[in-house]
C-alpha cells in the first residue's frame, strides 16, 4: 500500500507526478522537496521572453501555492535533500528533517556543465539554468553592450538571440564545426546560422576556447581568447556548452547511473520504491533502442505521468515519441522524434520562405523531422512517428502534398484522420 510519496526535485516532472496523482484519486501524503526556493516553475521562458524581461516571475510557475494547498500537497522549498535511507526508505534533507515514504520520485534534473578553462571564476561569467542564474544576468546587462556566448546549442542561440533583439553586440563561440550539431542535420544548422548573421550575430564554428581573461585593475571579464589566437571582447560571457544529470543522490543510495539514473522501462530503478522521470533520467528509448536521458519538457511530462500511474499500481510503460522546440528570433524551430541513425534527409518547402520542414529517414521510414514555422507538419508528425510510416520520398519533397498523404501505403494516412 503507497500511503506516503515523496518527491525529490521540483520541476515539470514533479508537477505532474502530483497532478496525475491527484487527479487518479490518490488520497495518501505527498512531500515534494525542493533545492530551490521556488515552486515548480516553467524553465524554457528562462532564456527567451523571463531574461527579455517581458515575464513575470509569478507567471513562470506551472501552479500557485494555493493549488498545493488545495490538493494538499507539502511543498519543502529550498531545502535540497542530502541522504536517502533505502533501508529504513526514509529521505534527510539539509536541516536534518526526514520523510518517510512508501514510493519516491527523484526528479532531480540536470546542471550546467561547466567550462574548464582559465578564468571562469571571473566577475561577469553566466550559466542559464534557474530564474536565479537569470535575474544575475538580466543585473549584469545593465553594465556592459558586448556578450560572448560559450556554445551554439539551444540555450546559447536562445541566448544570443534575446540579446541582440535587445540591442547587444552578440559573438558566438561553438566548439564544433557547426550550431546544434547534436540535435539537428546540417542543412537546419546552416539556417539558424544564416538567420543569426543576417541580424547581426556574430558566428564562430570550430572555436576552441583557451581562457578568460580580465581587466588590469579588476576581476571583471574582459575577452575569451581561442585556440586560434582570436580575442572576442566582452563585458559578459554566456556558457551555454551542455548540461549533466544531477544523480549525486541516487548514487550516493547506491542505485545505478549511468548518464542520469537507469530506469526502466516504467521509469522504475532497480530498486522498487525508486523512481527517476525528466532529465535525471536515463532510460531506454522504446523506438531507437539505445538508452537515453532526454532533455525535455514534453519529456519530463510524459515521464510524470508514468511514474504516477505506475505508483498507483497501473503498470504503464514510458513509450511516447519525443519533441523539443527552440524559439529564436521569431523562428521556431520543433523537432519530433530522434534522427539518430538516418541515412537519408527530404527538405519540404523552401528555406527562404522561413517555413519548411526536414524529414529524416532510416531505411525508408520517418524517424524524426524538423520543422521550422511550420505547425501543420509538426502537429501530422507526432501522430506519424513512430508508427512504421514509409513516405513516398517524391510526395514528400512536395509542400503542396500534405504530410499524412504521402505514405506509399494508403492505409497508413487513417493514422491522422
Amino acid at each position: 500500500m503507497v500511503d506516503r510519496i515523496v518527491i525529490v526535485g521540483a520541476g515539470q516532472a514533479a508537477a505532474q507526478t502530483c497532478e496525475t496523482l491527484r487527479h487518479r484519486g490518490y488520497k495518501g501524503s505527498i512531500v515534494i522537496v525542493g533545492s530551490e526556493p521556488l515552486l515548480p516553475y516553467q524553465r524554457p521562458p528562462l532564456s527567451k521572453k523571463y531574461l527579455a524581461g517581458l515575464l513575470q516571475r509569478d507567471r513562470l510557475l506551472i501552479r500557485h501555492q494555493q493549488h498545493y494547498d488545495e490538493h494538499c500537497v507539502e511543498t519543502r522549498l529550498g531545502h535540497p535533500a542530502i541522504e536517502i535511507d533505502r533501508r529504513t526508505q526514509r529521505v534527510r534533507i539539509d536541516d536534518g528533517s526526514t520523510y518517510a515514504y512508501d514510493a519516491l520520485l527523484l526528479a532531480t534534473g540536470s546542471r550546467p556543465r561547466k567550462l574548464s578553462v582559465p578564468g571562469t571564476d571571473l566577475d561577469g561569467i553566466h550559466y542559464v539554468r534557474s530564474v536565479e542564474d537569470v535575474e544575475a544576468l538580466r543585473a549584469a546587462m545593465e553594465h556592459g553592450r558586448r556578450l560572448v556566448v560559450i556554445g551554439g546549442g539551444y540555450i546559447g542561440l536562445e541566448v544570443a538571440a534575446t540579446c541582440r533583439q535587445l540591442g547587444f553586440e552578440v559573438t558566438v563561440l561553438e566548439s564544433s564545426g557547426r550550431l546544434m550539431q547534436r540535435v539537428v542535420c546540417h542543412e537546419t544548422s546552416e539556417f539558424f546560422a544564416e538567420e543569426h548573421s543576417r541580424r547581426g550575430v556574430r558566428i564562430h564554428c570550430n572555436a576552441q576556447v583557451t581562457s578568460i581573461s580580465s581587466h588590469a585593475d579588476s576581476p571583471r571579464v574582459r575577452s575569451v581568447l581561442c585556440a586560434d589566437g582570436t580575442e572576442h571582447l566582452a563585458d559578459l560571457v554566456v556558457v551555454g556548452i551542455g548540461v549533466e544529470a544531477v544523480d549525486d543522490l541516487a548514487r550516493a543510495a547506491g542505485l545505478e547511473c549511468s548518464n542520469g539514473i537507469v530506469v526502466d522501462a516504467h521509469c522504475r530503478t532497480a530498486d522498487v520504491f525508486i523512481y527517476a522521470a525528466g532529465d535525471c533520467a536515463s532510460q531506454i528509448n522504446a523506438q531507437t533502442g539505445v538508452r537515453l536521458r532526454l532533455e525535455s519538457v514534453d519529456n519530463a511530462f510524459q515521464q510524470g505521468t508514468t511514474v504516477a500511474l505506475n505508483m498507483l499500481g497501473e503498470r504503464t510503460s514510458h513509450n511516447s515519441v519525443p519533441w523539443f522546440w527552440s524559439d529564436q528570433f521569431g523562428l521556431k524551430l520543433i523537432t519530433v522524434g530522434l534522427n539518430l541513425g538516418h541515412d537519408q534527409i527530404v527538405i519540404r518547402g523552401k528555406r527562404v520562405t522561413g517555413s519548411f520542414s526536414i524529414c529524416y529517414l532510416r531505411a525508408g521510414r520517418l524517424v524524426a523531422i524538423d520543422t521550422i514555422n511550420n505547425p501543420k507538419d509538426q502537429m501530422v508528425a507526432r501522430k506519424l512517428v513512430g508508427r512504421e510510416f514509409l513516405p513516398d520520398a517524391n510526395k514528400l519533397s512536395d509542400p503542396t502534398v500534405a504530410l499524412k498523404d504521402c505514405g506509399a501505403f494508403a492505409a497508413m494516412a487513417q493514422v491522422v484522420q
